[in-house]
């Protein structure tokens, strides 16, 4: 929803980037590659697809190399004990830093007018615009060289990510399974409710956004107030930069459609898949109807549309929120941890998600149960990187089994056992360990947009990632939220939302192609008024005192950003994917 393409800006922020640069001492198709059983290959039980030398590297020998995401995170310490052991068994250590205060194209703009680029960068939004300067190596030829990436995806899915030159330039490492799925969270979006208000309420069936609200409000008459005196926020919503999704795209989720993010995809009553605008239906008017209510009746955060997301998160983490519309790993990972640190998970503040729809027993597709292949952006190799084959290699290391243990489960007997029948489990004090922030920052690196893979263990029958471990998953739950999965007889988080377990089609998701498009064509043009429109109006619609004046100019001024265009070239790049999918 953002314009990728703001050199106007660069170069008021240039000054502003903090220097990353090299050092020289961050659906389908096709089934993919899952375990050495599927290919009939033996390589993979070894732990590896290739020939690993699992000696340790001697420190005068470790390379020290950078990395920037367009996303936020936080920096772990010089030192980090597990950085430490993947240096000695790969001889890279990568230095990650993480975007703050910008936008993508404002970040990756500047380092490209300087000239200060990292080693390893994922661009997001902006990452056409690297190729577009020429500072990104090609993978082709290393994606035949180790057999690690190469299976990462499927002949048919690496096309997706081929540019207009003809080469690839980046891998999307998540959303990626091998052997079978473990998975027992929802990463995705969800209109989330904290599991206390749902034991106040003899946990009930939620299915629609009037039954949603209403609870909101039942509970916060009720209970005004958190333990430590705090007011309670009923519901809250973000309208930060490019995280503004939070506000804006639930119409095609409450009619049912999945996350195509910036179109509908319809099938029904149509003679192939075609493009349906979510912005304008029925339903988007009712939701943004309900927003305007719920705002004036006091029940929404009245500073929703002007907060910060670092506002937002702190404001999560005070457990005041009873609930909001996110993608989960946009505040969970941060907001979970703070809970343990403060005992808030105790009194019932996480959140649980709620597959919400329009009308009661409408389907729904919250959550997506196959792999979601994002194609516009991903870890990249760029042209400071002083030896390629290396940084190659070392991607390609990141897929071995004993560098994905380290990344995620961490050093055996330090922060997970092994029982006796080949096992992984945590003690309760190595759950409260891995949430703490300073053993994160001296002791985890999990180097987290590097390759990985969710699913099975490659030499075990043990999951990928503790949080997908059957028994780890639930033990690792506070008490209110293992009282919440009993209530409902669930034991994971995607069994709340009751989502269809539908294959998604080969196209899934439009996103990977809108997510690129630039101001160069007509339709990119429409994409980044349409999203502009959309960011100032949609916080108007909804603290307006006459909704359907507000609507009625809204959609004057979205009319006037001809998304026609927009819609009729993702149409175009919709039946390529089709016609790619049935080559």
């Amino acid at each position: 929803m953002k314009s990728k393409k703001i050199f106007a800006l660069v170069m008021a922020c240039v000054l502003g980037v903090s220097a990353i640069g090299c050092s020289k001492k961050d659906d389908n198709g096709e089934s993919k590659t899952t375990d050495a059983a599927t290919e009939g290959s033996t390589e993979a039980v070894d732990g590896s697809s290739e020939d690993v030398d699992t000696s340790s590297v001697d420190a005068s020998d470790i390379k020290d190399w950078t990395f920037y995401a367009c996303m936020s995170g936080k920096e772990i310490n010089d030192g980090n004990e597990i950085q430490e052991e993947i240096a000695k068994l790969t001889g890279v250590r990568v230095k990650e830093t993480w975007m703050a205060g910008q936008e993508p194209a404002e970040a990756i703009g500047a380092m490209i007018v300087t000239n200060d680029l990292p080693d390893f960068i994922d661009g997001g939004d902006a990452s056409d615009q690297l190729v577009e300067a020429g500072v990104l190596v090609a993978w082709d030829d290393y994606i035949e060289k180790y057999p690690n990436l190469k299976e990462m995806y499927t002949d048919k899915e690496w096309e997706l990510f081929r540019k207009d030159d003809g080469h690839i330039y980046w891998a999307n490492v998540f959303g990626n399974t091998y052997g079978e799925s473990q998975a027992r969270g929802h990463n995705d979006e969800a209109f989330w409710i904290q599991n206390r208000v749902l034991a106040w309420d003899n946990y009930p069936t939620i299915e629609t956004l009037d039954e949603y609200f209403d609870l909101l409000k039942r509970y916060s008459e009720a209970n005004p107030k958190n333990e430590d005196g705090v007011d309670v926020i009923p519901y809250t919503a973000l309208c930060e930069g490019w995280r503004y999704f939070c506000v804006e795209n639930a119409p095609q989720f409450l009619d049912g459609y999945p996350n195509d993010g910036s179109v509908i995809v319809q099938l029904e009553g149509v003679d192939k898949p075609t493009i349906v605008d979510y912005n304008t239906t029925p339903t988007a008017k009712m939701y943004f109807k309900k927003l305007n209510e719920v705002y004036n009746a006091g029940l929404m955060d009245q500073e929703f549309a002007t907060m910060s997301y670092d506002d937002y998160i702190a404001k999560l983490a005070t457990g005041a929120v009873l609930g909001m519309c996110d993608q989960w790993w946009d505040f969970a990972y941060t907001v979970n941890d703070k809970f343990k640190a403060s005992g808030y998970d105790e009194l019932g503040y996480n959140y649980v998600p709620l597959g919400l729809v329009a009308e009661k027993g409408t389907k729904n597709h919250w959550h997506t149960y196959g792999d979601t292949l994002n194609s516009a952006s991903g870890i990249c190799v760029t042209t400071k990187c002083d030896d390629p084959d290396k940084a190659f290699e070392f991607l390609s290391r990141c897929l071995d089994q004993e560098i994905l243990d380290l990344r995620f489960w961490g050093i055996k007997d330090v922060d997970y056992l092994v029982d006796d029948n080949g096992m992984y489990y945590r003690t309760q004090e190595m759950r409260d360990k891995w949430a703490d922030e300073n053993y994160k920052a001296n002791h985890i690196c999990a180097y987290s947009y590097f390759p990985q893979y969710s699913g099975t263990s490659k030499t075990s029958k043990n999951a990928m990632k503790p949080e997908d471990q059957e028994s780890e998953f639930f033990d690792g739950l506070a008490k209110p939220l293992q009282d919440c999965f009993r209530a409902y007889d669930y034991d994971s988080y995607d069994d709340f939302l009751k989502s269809e377990h539908d294959e998604m089609g080969f196209w899934y998701p439009m996103y990977s192609y809108s997510n690129l498009m630039s101001t160069m064509t007509e339709g990119g043009a429409a994409w980044t008024e349409m999203g502009e429109c959309k960011h100032e109006w949609l916080p108007k619609v909804i603290t307006a005192k006459d909704f359907d004046s507000a609507w009625a100019d809204y959609m004057k001024a979205y009319e006037a950003c001809n998304p026609q265009a927009f819609l009729d070239e993702m149409q175009e790049e919709l039946d390529r994917r089709v016609a790619l999918a049935n080559s």
